[in-house]
C-alpha cells in the first residue's frame, strides 16, 4: 500500500467512524467501498472488519451503559447460525454480487411499518436480526440496513439503539475477520501497520460523533440515518450494474 493511500485511508476511518458515530450505521458502508477500489473483496471485507472492530469497539465502550444485553446475546446466536451455514455451503464473495446486494440494501428502510412491523426488542425478532444481519454481514462485508430495519421501528431511544448495535456489530465484525482470515494473508507486515495505525483515527472519529450524537433529536436520528444510507445505496447499486453488464 502506497504511501498517498495510507493517508487516504486514515483519512476514510476518521470520517467514517465519525459517520457511524452519528448514525450507528454508514459509516462501514461508506468505508468498505474504498477499500473495494484498491483490495481484492474478501481482502476488503476482512480488512473493513478489523478497522470497524475498533470503531465499533470504541462506541460501545462509550454507550456501555446503554446496551441491551438481552438482545445483544439473541443476535448474536443468530449470526453464528449464519456464519455455520455459509461456512457448510463453502461461500465466496464476488465484487458484483457484493455492490448489488448493498446497493439494494437500503430499500428495506422504506418498507412501511404496516407492511412489515419488526422490532429488535422482541427475542424472535432479535434472533432473526443476527441471523439476516449477521448472514449478510459475512456475506457482502456491510449489512446496517438489514440491521436498522429491525432498530429503526422499536421503541428504544437512540442512545441505547446505537449503543446495542454497536455492540452487535463489533461481534459481526469479529465474525467476519474470522470467515475471511485467509484472505488476509496476501497483506504485508506494512500493511498490517497502517491498519493498526487507523486505530486512533477511528476511535477520535467515533468520539467526535458521539458528541453529535447527544445533539440530535430522536426524529431527526431516524430521519437522516434513512436518507444517507439510500444515497450510499445508489452508489452501490450503480457499480454492481456496471460491473456486471461491463458498462
Amino acid at each position: 500500500m502506497s504511501l498517498w493511500l495510507a493517508a487516504v485511508l486514515l483519512l476514510a476511518v476518521f470520517c467514517t467512524s465519525m459517520l457511524s458515530g452519528i448514525f450507528g450505521m454508514a459509516g462501514g458502508l461508506v468505508l468498505l467501498g474504498i477499500l473495494l477500489l484498491i483490495l481484492p473483496v474478501g481482502t476488503a471485507i476482512a480488512v473493513q472488519g478489523a478497522i470497524q472492530l475498533i470503531a465499533n469497539g470504541s462506541r460501545a465502550w462509550m454507550s456501555r451503559a446503554y446496551i441491551d444485553w438481552r438482545v445483544l446475546a439473541i443476535m448474536t446466536l443468530g449470526l453464528v447460525t449464519a456464519g455455520i451455514i455459509l461456512f457448510i455451503l463453502r461461500y465466496t464473495p464476488d465484487l458484483a454480487t457484493v455492490c448489488i446486494v448493498l446497493g439494494v440494501m437500503p430499500v428495506l428502510l422504506w418498507i412501511p411499518q404496516s407492511w412489515l412491523s419488526l422490532d429488535a426488542s422482541k427475542p424472535h425478532h432479535a434472533f432473526i436480526c443476527g441471523l439476516l444481519g449477521g448472514g449478510i454481514n459475512l456475506a457482502v462485508g456491510a449489512a446496517g440496513p438489514t440491521i436498522d430495519m429491525f432498530f429503526i421501528r422499536t421503541p428504544m431511544d437512540r442512545r441505547t439503539i446505537i449503543a446495542t448495535k454497536a455492540a452487535a456489530q463489533v461481534v459481526n465484525h469479529a465474525g467476519k475477520i474470522a470467515f475471511y482470515w485467509h484472505a488476509t494473508l496476501m497483506l504485508t507486515a506494512l500493511d498490517w501497520g497502517i491498519i493498526a495505525l487507523a486505530a486512533p483515527f477511528a476511535i477520535l472519529g467515533t468520539s467526535a460523533g458521539h458528541w453529535v450524537l447527544q445533539r440530535l433529536t430522536d426524529a431527526n436520528f431516524k430521519a437522516w440515518t434513512r436518507l444517507i444510507v439510500t444515497a450510499i445505496g445508489f452508489y452501490y447499486l450503480a457499480r454492481g450494474i456496471s460491473l456486471a453488464f461491463g458498462f
